[in-house]
């Protein structure tokens, strides 16, 4: 039987049919994997990070705004945020979580869900943070790096007495926002300078304006040196320590090597831009199937000690050859 349409019928059919089309292409796009990525800073000073990030996407598959939609939320050091950002993501669904550089994120996330994959990069055990049951074995749904930043604090402290030997009285400046590192640090801090000999004194800042009166502070106590606490929103305000530390020629050890870039002394820690590729690249993999159950949780293996040899000078400071020769990198 023959089927007649007549002409008018045909045009209404094709213009509803290309209607469609655009609906059906922002349908599918929606249906592109969202990855939640959550960080303490601030994306202007995070550019190398969210690169090295999207490399390890890009390394299993993944190009971001092609086959992959990434949600950046940058906290600028605002962590009262976390407990709203994280619920909104458990209720969308998101495909991923990912939190590279923030424990409190981490433990937010695992504490929302049991379900969506959590890619993590912090630098306290994540055992004992209770994120995964073992580093070889996660069991759950969280995995990812371990970079321990906050572990090498006796080792940074060291290098910083070896290079500032006469400072005594150490001021280390902490952001009690940012509870589970910063309680990591108090922990750690005082069992390696009394191995050393030294005094501490804790400074707790939390703005731009609180990091200068904790400076005005230290001053005022004539503190020989500053022991800055791994945290994201310090690394924001880099520049802010070092010209501040510059201004009262006070010598500063620091947790990541852009510290030293902006003109701090010194710092001893692991790659952070390494580790962001690395959590990229497991939340890639994750998107191609992979469970964090299975993925062991990887532990970082290199660890600078980068030296700023112009800012020892305007602090006369001499660095002896055998410091020097310790630095993996030195900063004219």
């Amino acid at each position: 039987m023959a089927i007649h349409i007549r002409r008018r019928e045909l045009i209404v059919t094709l213009g509803s049919a290309a209607a469609a089309w655009p609906l059906a292409a922002r349908a599918q796009q929606t249906r592109m994997p969202i990855v939640g990525f959550i960080n303490a800073r601030s994306s202007e000073t995070s550019v190398r990070n969210s690169a090295a990030f999207r490399k390890g996407l890009n390394e299993t598959g993944y190009v971001e705004g092609q086959n992959v939609t990434v949600e950046y939320h940058w906290l600028d050091g605002q962590y009262d945020q976390l407990p709203s950002l994280i619920a909104d993501l458990v209720r969308r669904r998101v495909a991923v979580i990912a939190t590279p550089g923030l424990t409190a994120g981490a433990q937010a996330a695992k504490a929302a869900t049991s379900t969506i994959p959590i890619v993590f990069g912090v630098g306290e055990d994540p055992v004992k943070l209770a994120l995964v049951a073992s580093v070889a074995r996660p069991g759950g749904n969280a995995t990812g790096i371990n970079f321990f930043p906050v572990e090498v604090t006796a080792k940074r402290l060291g290098l910083l007495h070896d290079l500032v030997p006469k400072a005594v009285r150490i001021a280390v400046l902490v952001n009690p926002a940012n509870a589970p590192t910063t309680e990591t640090t108090l922990r750690d801090i005082p069992e390696a300078a009394h191995a050393l000999g030294l005094q501490i004194q804790v400074l707790n800042a939390k703005t731009s304006r609180e990091i200068e009166a904790a400076f005005a502070t230290l001053v005022h106590d004539q503190a020989d040196a500053v022991f800055v606490a791994p945290d994201g929103f310090f690394g924001n305000q880099r520049v802010q320590f070092a010209t501040l530390a510059a201004h009262h020629r006070v010598p500063a050890a620091y947790p990541l090597r852009e510290f030293v870039e902006a003109g701090g002394l010194m710092s001893y820690g692991t790659d952070s831009v390494e580790m962001f590729h690395q959590v990229g690249a497991y939340t890639g993999q994750i998107l191609n199937g992979a469970k964090p159950a299975d993925l062991p949780v990887l532990q970082s293996t290199k660890f600078e000690f980068v030296i700023n040899m112009q800012t020892a000078q305007l602090l006369g400071i001499e660095v002896p050859n055998s410091i020097q020769l310790l630095a993996d990198e030195i900063v004219e």
